[in-house]
């Protein structure tokens, strides 16, 4: 079974910097779209950031120019570099996947365990 685990929340002071990374367990095919949604608190979830297969990439306008988001296909790995962090950067963020089975006869989306971001003073 597929299992997306990801890692590298945490509490930061504003202006700081952190690293999420996500990757599967389990077999699986390729991966093709890669993305990272947030839930701040008493909100409902929003894209953060999203990365097709061909390395395309998308950002919530309220990113841009702080954030980036790879991909390293030999790991099978997304991340999310955050910089310049905001108090209003706080929520649970979450991973998604697209995975295709191990013949790539199908594409399934996959979610993350979500992992806790404070940025506080």
């Amino acid at each position: 079974q597929v299992q997306l685990v990801e890692s590298g929340g945490g509490l930061v002071h504003p202006g700081g910097s952190l690293r999420l990374s996500c990757a599967p367990s389990g077999t699986i095919g390729s991966i093709d779209a890669m993305a990272w949604y947030r839930q701040p608190p008493g909100k409902e979830r929003e894209l953060v950031a999203a990365i097709t297969s061909g390395g395309t990439t998308t950002y919530a306008d309220s990113v841009k120019g702080r954030f980036t988001i790879s991909r390293d296909n030999a790991k099978n790995t997304v991340y999310l570099q955050m910089n310049s962090l905001k108090p209003e950067d706080t929520g649970i963020y979450y991973c998604n996947l697209q995975i295709r089975g191990p013949y790539n006869d199908y594409v399934r989306s996959y979610w993350g365990q979500g992992t806790q971001v404070i940025v506080s003073s």
